[in-house]
């Protein structure tokens, strides 16, 4: 099990949370969207948090600023988290606009918040689990979109809450994580989900 346990902190990785939002997102949303539209706005989101970041990682790898997609120190994370936020910025003014899609764009705005807090927290040398952050914040959003559209997702609530679990599984046997770090990621993800979820449910 100890050997199948790292698979998780990729599959699950904060670069792909946004695409999986999205794609729940779509699939529950069938009254307003074309499929065009549908195909359109998953597009962007993968453009915008997978293959930018993707290439600024290499940029920043080549250069020597960050050892492993993981970034597992303090200060290998600071840029990465940084173009994240303005990438995240740059999707929610022009992309995922609160007219157009009002759901997507308030889980988007709650990731922000969250990777700004978890830079801050940087500078005062303390570290968070970005996979629990974007775990956490998926399995709230899917919640709330499961209460939003009234379906019965009961199953996929629960895989999410296990997915949680097996995260943070993984991040302690690849000792990419203390437990308090796990706690904050959880909190980070959390918190701004929770708190932006009464704005759209």
């Amino acid at each position: 099990m100890k050997k199948l346990l790292p698979l998780f902190s990729y599959v699950f990785h904060p670069v792909f949370i946004p695409v999986y939002a999205t794609l729940y997102y779509l699939l529950l949303n069938n009254s307003n969207l074309e499929n065009q539209e549908k195909y359109l706005v998953l597009s962007q989101v993968a453009l915008i948090t997978i293959v930018i970041p993707l290439l600024f990682f290499f940029i920043l790898r080549y250069l020597g600023k960050i050892g492993s997609i993981m970034a597992p120190g303090l200060s290998e994370r600071k840029l990465p988290l940084l173009i994240q936020c303005f990438l995240i910025i740059l999707l929610v003014r022009n992309n995922i606009t609160v007219e157009r899609y009002i759901e997507l764009h308030f889980f988007l705005l709650g990731a922000l918040f969250s990777a700004l807090i978890a830079l801050l927290l940087l500078f005062v040398r303390t570290k968070a689990s970005l996979h629990m952050m974007g775990i956490s914040a998926l399995t709230l959003f899917a919640f709330g979109l499961t209460l939003h559209y009234k379906t019965q997702n009961i199953a996929l609530i629960l895989f999410l809450i296990l997915m949680n679990g097996f995260v943070a599984s993984s991040r302690l046997v690849m000792k990419a994580h203390t437990s308090t770090e796990l706690i904050i990621g959880v909190l980070l993800g959390s918190i701004p989900q929770i708190l932006l979820l009464f704005l759209w449910l």
